[in-house]
Formats: structure tokens, C-alpha cells, sequence
């Protein structure tokens, strides 16, 4: 064998694996298909301008939070700073012309709710009361160590289950517009309430209980952290290296091959890509045992969307945005607009009825390049609409679909100077991507943002699993425990778990110092050494993507 282990794709939960396995004594070999690592946490730089399309806010960072637990369990932590946005609002969710700010801290989410929504007070203590039971629920169960805790949680479990995001807001709720509101993160897994896994929303609002965190730099310092920590143990990462084939003899992984024609032998295989390139492509479908096969046929994918990526000269302080994310919907059917997100609906808006909008150079100063504040902007859409240019080759797009993106570009700033006026006239730069460049960049199948869609009946013992019908064969990522940052970086845990064949605490034995955390609405508290940094741009910048 080449190598102990060898892992396809270099996003949150691929990296995670290989350094927790490196770290368990592994020879191990990480193999991206891009010219940079990092899957939906990379970053990229047009013009000056860096934009990190995959990462917009991180939650579960807190002392005792389980993303921090593995950041400090890796030993990464000590290369990792985070921004904390706005403690008032990391989240704004706009309905029409109402608009309420989610502040840090459930109690004062809690009561910052209940000011807006006075009528609705014992149903919002409730929903909350049920949300927080339902993740500790999740937490306990299976818990050998704690079989009563354990046993207690299977009614809430089963309670749920079958339940959706939008059968957990109505049960207590009825004001439409807080039923609004309460959805209002719905984009954060690109389903419409009513489709979603009550677990899985209630799972996003929990993680950002705590407050929400910009990584310094952009969202590509978190690669680079577990870059150097694989580096400095003696792991490996190539890349413009794709994988064309995952090689078998039977039932049992002997490595994979690549484009190039060569063949990297190893007794394990992580794989980080979605179930249709793992199993349809890398293995293919005459491969596969009868129900796997079955289930990789019938599962569904996330939705995909439109990337606005833009520069600004505009004031966007004074224009009323701040370091929080905007939601910003035209009505309270917040059910609707993300039902459409899944069709071409949005190619038939004059503006999208349902938009996010960050600007990254308010949650990170140091992204700031000639003076400008970078933004980006999503709407959902579904992959069909651009199925007709599927066939067609990245960077030898037909002239119909250029025109189609510059007709859709000008529609998402028209939707934005709903709330921004004026805003057409201060664009610097900007650049559109769609489906098809996320299937191009990120290997992603049909575009998807999440991996399969977190519906009922395809998250816990219904998604995919670390362990596989083949013997050496492991996955991690979106389509396994759940998506996000934290999501996919916990999966590349469980499949290290699945290896080692080892306990979470056998794993995370590093015990980092901590990740340095900085406001990002006062820099001028931030210590000296960064403000310098930041100043002469040595913080934010391309050349720091090469060094790896």
C-alpha cells in the first residue's frame, strides 16, 4: 500500500478526518480535484476582491460547544480567529417592512421576540422549550454510559420524527409573520418549512443560540489551519488531483485512481463527495448491492442557488447594514418562496421574493481592498433551470447563458435596492455564479448547496453513514450527519471514529489553547499586532492561498 488512508476531496469533514488520522499514527493522502483546498470553505480572489461563497456565519464556538471541542481537540485552534458578529443581530430577518434582529443568547432571542409579538409570548416560550429538548434529546440518545438519559429521550425522539421544520413553528405559533420569522433561517438548509426535518431546524436555531462567528481572512483560514496541522504531522494533500475511480477487488477498497491514469494504492478510502459521484461515479451503479443501489437512485439533493458577488464604494453603514446576515423576504409565505427556491421560478421573477445578503468586509475589516466593501448575495433556484448548458464546457459557456447571467445579476441588485437604494450606482465589480458553477468547483451534484435534501425521511438512520457495504470504503460530509460547517467537520469525526474504531474522546486529545475571538463592530479593540496587519493587508490577501 502507498498509504494507510487516502481521502477524496479536502472539504470541512475530509480535513477533519485526515488530521484526526494522521494524528492517530496513519499514513494518510488527502486528493482535491481544485487548485485549492477547503470544498465549500475555500475562498477566492477576483480583481483584489476575496469572496468566501460557503461560509457566512459559524455558530457552536462558545466555551463547552462541540465545533469548538474539535478545534481544540485537533490542535487547529491556535491558528483559527474568529470575528464575532453583531451580539444584537447576528441574524435580521425582513418580512415586508417588518424586521426583527436575532440577538446572541436564547433569552434574549426569547424576549427580543416576544417584544415584536406580545400576543404569542407562552407559545414562543414553548417552541423554544421544545426546540432545546429536542437537540438534547438527539445528544442523549444512544448513550451507553447514561442508559436511563438515554431511554428518557426516546418519546421526544419519536414525537418528532417524522415531523417537519414548519409542524414544529405551527404547534406553537400562529401569527403568520413570527411563523415567517421563525422560518426565516430556513436558507441556512434550502428547504421550505414544510419539507424540512423538524430536527434539522431546530437543530440551525440551536447552533446559533450562542452567537455567530466570521473566520479572520475569510472563511479560507479554516482549511489552511488544518493544512498545517496535517503538513506539520507527516500527511500529504495534492491538489489538481481528481479521482475518476475508487478501485475494488469484490467488495474490498485497494485505493483509486485519477485522471491522470495513476493508481494510489490504500486499505482505506474516505470518501468527502456527495453518494451519486462516491457511489454512481467513483464505483458506479453496476457495482453496487440491489438496496444500495435503490437508495442511491431515489435520493434527493439540496437545492441550488444564484451567487451574487459583488464590490462596493457605498457608505453600507450608513445605509443601515452591520455585521449580521440579511434575510430579506416580501411577504410572510416564507413557505412559498423557498417551495419555488426548489423550481425556476426565480428566472421568472422580475426580482427574487426572497434574497441573503452579507457584507463579509463588515463582519471581517480586513477584507476591505482599495477602500471597497466586498458583498455577497444568494436566492435559491433549482438545477433544472440551467440543465440545457449542463453539457456545455466551464469558461465556453454559450452566449445565451452568459446573457441569461447578466439579466440575473441586474435582477438580484434590483431586488437588494429594495432595501439599499441607490446601490446600482455603486457596484465597483461583481460577478454571478449559478448551478453549474457549483458543479464545476465543488463536484456537487445537480449544484447542491447541502448535499441530499434534509426532508424527514433522509436525515439520522435514513441518510448515509460513515460505514459502507465495502470493506475500507468510509464517507463523510454533507449527505452523512448533517451540513455546515460544524455539521460536515463533526461527520469527518465519525468517519475517523469508523476507522480507528475508537471513542470521540480517544480522538481529541490535543487540547488547543483556543481560537482568538474578535468583535466585528469595534477593530479598535482588536490587539495592536492585527490592526497593523490589517492595515498593510497581510491578512486578507491571494498569496496567503498559495503558501499552502
Amino acid at each position: 500500500m502507498d498509504f494507510d488512508v487516502i481521502i477524496i476531496g479536502s472539504g470541512a469533514g475530509g480535513l477533519t478526518a485526515a488530521v484526526a488520522l494522521a494524528q492517530a499514527g496513519k499514513k494518510v493522502l488527502v486528493l482535491e480535484q481544485h487548485d485549492r483546498p477547503g470544498g465549500w470553505t475555500h475562498s477566492f480572489t477576483l480583481q483584489g476582491y476575496r469572496f468566501s461563497p460557503g461560509v457566512h456565519y459559524i455558530g457552536d464556538l462558545q466555551d463547552g460547544g462541540g465545533l469548538r471541542a474539535i478545534y481544540d481537540g485537533l490542535g487547529v485552534s491556535q491558528d483559527l480567529t474568529f470575528c464575532e458578529l453583531n451580539p444584537d443581530g447576528y441574524d435580521h430577518i425582513i418580512i415586508g417592512d417588518r424586521r426583527v434582529d436575532f440577538p446572541k443568547g436564547k433569552d434574549n432571542l426569547i424576549e427580543r421576540l416576544k417584544s415584536h409579538f406580545p400576543l404569542e409570548a407562552e407559545g414562543i416560550d414553548d417552541y423554544f422549550t421544545d426546540l432545546v429538548d429536542m437537540i438534547q434529546s438527539l445528544s442523549r440518545i444512544g448513550d451507553l454510559t447514561h442508559p436511563l438519559k438515554s431511554a428518557a429521550s426516546a418519546p421526544t425522539i419519536l414525537k418528532w420524527m417524522r415531523a417537519t421544520g414548519a409542524d414544529l413553528i405551527n404547534a406553537h405559533v400562529t401569527d403568520p409573520v413570527l411563523r415567517g420569522v421563525l422560518a426565516g433561517q430556513s436558507g441556512d438548509h434550502g428547504l421550505p418549512p414544510s419539507r424540512v426535518s423538524a430536527f434539522m431546524h431546530a437543530g440551525i436555531t440551536n447552533h446559533y443560540l450562542d452567537g455567530g462567528y466570521y473566520p479572520l481572512g475569510g472563511s479560507f483560514s479554516i482549511p489552511r489551519a488544518f493544512v498545517k496541522a496535517l503538513n506539520h504531522i507527516g500527511g500529504e494533500i495534492r491538489l489538481n488531483s481528481r479521482v475518476t475511480r475508487i478501485l475494488l477487488e469484490g467488495k474490498k477498497v485497494l485505493g483509486v485512481q485519477l485522471d491522470s491514469g495513476e493508481e494510489i494504492r490504500a486499505g482505506v478510502v474516505i470518501s468527502n463527495a456527495d453518494p451519486e459521484v462516491t457511489f454512481g461515479k467513483l464505483i458506479g451503479r453496476d457495482q453496487l448491492p440491489p438496496r444500495l443501489r435503490k437508495k442511491v437512485d431515489s435520493v434527493k439533493y439540496s437545492t441550488s442557488c444564484i451567487s451574487l458577488f459583488f464590490a462596493t464604494d457605498m457608505d453600507l453603514r450608513s445605509a443601515g447594514l452591520d455585521s449580521g446576515n440579511f434575510w430579506f423576504y416580501d411577504h410572510a409565505d416564507v413557505d412559498k418562496i423557498y417551495t419555488d427556491g426548489l423550481t425556476d421560478a426565480m428566472l421568472k421573477n422580475d426580482t427574487p421574493p426572497g434574497m441573503f445578503l452579507t457584507a463579509t468586509t463588515l463582519k471581517d475589516p480586513s477584507k476591505i481592498h482599495s477602500g471597497h466593501h466586498t458583498c455577497e448575495a444568494f436566492a435559491f433556484v433549482g438545477y433544472s433551470a440551467f440543465e440545457n448548458w449542463a453539457r456545455t464546457s466551464y469558461g465556453a459557456r454559450p452566449a445565451d447563458y452568459e446573457a441569461m447571467k447578466e439579466d440575473l445579476s441586474w435582477r438580484m441588485v434590483r431586488g437588494l435596492e429594495k432595501h439599499l437604494p441607490g446601490l446600482s450606482k455603486h457596484i465597483v465589480f461583481s460577478s454571478l455564479g449559478t448551478p453549474l458553477t457549483n458543479e464545476h468547483y465543488l463536484n456537487a451534484t445537480r449544484g447542491n448547496l447541502y448535499g441530499i435534501e434534509k426532508i424527514p425521511t433522509q436525515v439520522g438512520p435514513w441518510a448515509f453513514h460513515p460505514r459502507t457495504g465495502f470493506d475500507g470504503l468510509f464517507l463523510c460530509g454533507a449527505s452523512t450527519l448533517s451540513h455546515g460547517v460544524a455539521g460536515v467537520t463533526t461527520s469527518g469525526i465519525n468517519a475517523a471514529k469508523a476507522v480507528l474504531k475508537c471513542r470521540t474522546q480517544d480522538i481529541l486529545v490535543q487540547h488547543g489553547p483556543g481560537p482568538r475571538f474578535l468583535p466585528s463592530e469595534d477593530i479598535t479593540v482588536w490587539p495592536e499586532d492585527l490592526r497593523n496587519k490589517m492595515e498593510r493587508g497581510e491578512i486578507a490577501h491571494e498569496e496567503d492561498e498559495r503558501e499552502v
